[in-house]
């Protein structure tokens, strides 16, 4: 036999060799229970949820507080900034709409809230360092968290006279596109999560506002002072819109600075407070 074949030869069956006798060891082992680890398959499954469900930090601008208010959290300081940032956008959005700063930055912070608390890791590794809002691009989009459904809405109710969410005339021009526009929709989304230009973004969330206050003012009721429950039909939508005399205030739950908040608590709690004042008047 040649002397290199004879040599591959003996290796090959070497190996499998080797392969037979490390899958009986393992046998004979599980068998016998040499490889199980102490402590039972529950109490090792509870030891990593444990440990995975331990805050990595304290969720507070002072790391000595275990709980603080929401202003007061590294959270509000990104979308304060970022708020500031975008300062310019919301008041030209408010000129054409009528619809207070204040009121668009009420309904976007708890989105942004949400969005952080929800994305712990990308909040600390891109957003936290660079101060900018969540342009967000998935089923909740931009910085206000508009689905592709609710801006559909608002703009049919734009050119829609007999809705009950008319905002009157002239605001259609708004939100039209270019003839030559093949794919409407996808020209809706990608107007909606444009990360450099958040224009859309407020615009068609002061459009949501002022349809929403245009159908409580039809039924007798003002609502345009009202923060906590504009930003929570903001949250719920067009469908849980129902005008009357005694509107309950809530949303998604929001944790914020080792505290629960709901959405249109947390901001009632912005609009009220002092925040911002020099830039978003209340």
């Amino acid at each position: 036999m040649n002397p290199l074949l004879k040599k591959s030869l003996f290796t090959l069956v070497g190996f499998f060799a080797t392969i037979g006798f490390v899958f009986t060891a393992v046998f004979i082992g599980m068998q016998f229970e040499w490889f199980n680890v102490r402590g039972s398959s529950i109490e090792r499954n509870k030891f990593f949820i444990n440990a995975s469900s331990t805050p990595l930090e304290i969720p507070c601008v002072d790391k000595t507080k275990k709980f603080c208010e929401w202003s007061e959290t590294p959270e509000w300081e990104v979308i304060k900034n970022g708020l500031q940032k975008d300062s310019e956008i919301i008041a030209r959005v408010s000129k054409e709409t009528g619809v207070s700063q204040r009121m668009m930055a009420t309904v976007v912070i708890p989105e942004q809230a949400r969005f952080f608390t929800s994305e712990r890791e990308v909040f600390k590794r891109y957003f936290e360092p660079m101060k900018i809002l969540g342009s967000m691009s998935q089923f909740s989009l931009g910085v206000s968290g508009i689905k592709i459904k609710t801006a559909l809405e608002i703009e049919v109710n734009l050119a829609n006279e007999k809705s009950q969410f008319y905002p009157g005339p002239n605001f259609a021009t708004l939100v039209t596109y270019a003839s030559s526009t093949p794919d409407r929709e996808k020209e809706l989304y990608n107007r909606l999560t444009d990360d450099k230009d958040h224009y859309y973004s407020y615009l068609y969330t002061a459009l949501f506002i002022k349809e929403i206050e245009s159908q409580w003012k039809a039924n007798g009721f003002d609502i345009s002072a009202n923060p906590e429950v504009v930003a929570t039909l903001f949250n719920i939508g067009f469908d849980g819109s129902t005008p009357n005399p005694n509107p309950k205030v809530g949303g998604t739950a929001i944790n914020l600075g080792g505290k629960k908040y709901i959405y249109g608590e947390l901001g009632g709690n912005f609009y009220r407070s002092e925040e911002l004042t020099d830039i978003f008047a209340k």
